[in-house]
């Protein structure tokens, strides 16, 4: 019979795993190659009496220890300690912990992936087929809207959905965003983005008149939803992005919110903003969450290099 998590590890796992399928298009197969390993540490802390909510770094440790005691492999270990490591990033982004006890454990020797992200040409084709996607006119208004702010402030998609209009009206040069755990921070709006709101909240404005005089509630996000939550899922925002890409003949499979918030980070520093302010503008307690961004743009000058110097070109 399978080992069954403690309640509130069941919660913990089953809402991050819906997350990271909606918002880094996770395979079943990767979703229930996380589940797994988290079901395995959350019964190994159960049985020596810790909770997700307190548990200190030495418990990860001492887990890890216990995996390769068990036998096993280098690959299997460092896979673990990932899905451990995004299940407290995602808890500490939610408000659910004050801290990540597994952020600065090393693991059994893998290389550390990079986030993937879209080149500049990339996301102008994606704003492009955004402003042209929609069977109406304010569906096209609310796709440019979407697209436009994902890539002008870096938002995390949670941040997207749950955004008021309070936050953009009066053509503000800086939103004001309560991202996970309630905090607090402001992001510049670019001249398009600002556009493109503008322009959905006249929809918005429009449709508020008329619900008013049919005595119905007025929705206050920016996009709303007629479900019960009162606004658009991270699935809709996911599979809108999806069909975007596809009409700007890109491979759905590259484009998700977080290549988004990737591609905002990654241009940035691009073209010579500091460090300190990306951390600060995409919300990251640590800099060193941050950093990894260095690395995707030593890659991309190390492809520059090779690809561009006379010398590279020798046959």
């Amino acid at each position: 019979m399978a080992a069954t998590p403690p309640p509130q590890a069941a919660r913990w796992i089953s809402t991050f795993l819906a997350a990271i399928a909606a918002d880094s298009d996770a395979s079943r197969n990767t979703q229930l190659a996380y589940g797994r390993d988290l079901l395995d540490f959350s019964t190994w802390a159960e049985g020596r009496g810790l909770e997700l909510t307190t548990l200190p770094r030495e418990a990860v440790e001492d887990y890890l220890v216990y995996c390769d005691a068990q036998g096993l492999s280098k690959s299997t270990r460092a896979r673990r300690l990932s899905s451990i490591r995004q299940l407290f990033r995602f808890a500490f982004d939610e408000g659910w912990r004050a801290d990540n006890p597994a952020l600065r454990i090393g693991g059994p020797g893998r290389q550390q992936s990079l986030p993937g992200t879209l080149s500049e040409d990339q996301v102008k084709a994606l704003l492009d087929a955004a402003s042209r996607y929609g069977r109406t006119p304010p569906e096209r208004l609310r796709a440019l809207a979407m697209v436009e702010l994902l890539y002008a402030t870096g938002l995390r998609v949670s941040e997207l959905c749950t955004l008021p209009q309070a936050s953009v009206r009066g053509d503000p040069r800086m939103m004001l965003v309560r991202g996970k755990g309630n905090k607090e921070r402001l992001v510049p709006l670019s001249a398009p983005a600002r556009e493109a709101v503008n322009a959905w909240l006249g929809h918005l404005d429009a449709e508020a008149t008329r619900l008013r005089t049919e005595g119905k509630p007025v929705p206050k996000y920016l996009f709303p939803s007629k479900g019960k939550e009162g606004f658009w899922t991270r699935q809709q925002v996911f599979l809108t992005l999806k069909n975007i890409a596809a009409l700007a003949g890109i491979d759905p499979a590259l484009v998700t919110p977080h290549r988004l918030r990737h591609a905002f980070a990654t241009h940035l520093l691009a073209h010579g903003a500091d460090l300190m302010v990306i951390q600060t503008l995409l919300g990251h307690a640590d800099v060193a969450t941050t950093e990894i961004y260095t690395h995707v743009l030593d890659e991309h000058l190390k492809e520059l290099v090779l690809t561009h110097h006379p010398l590279a070109r020798k046959s």
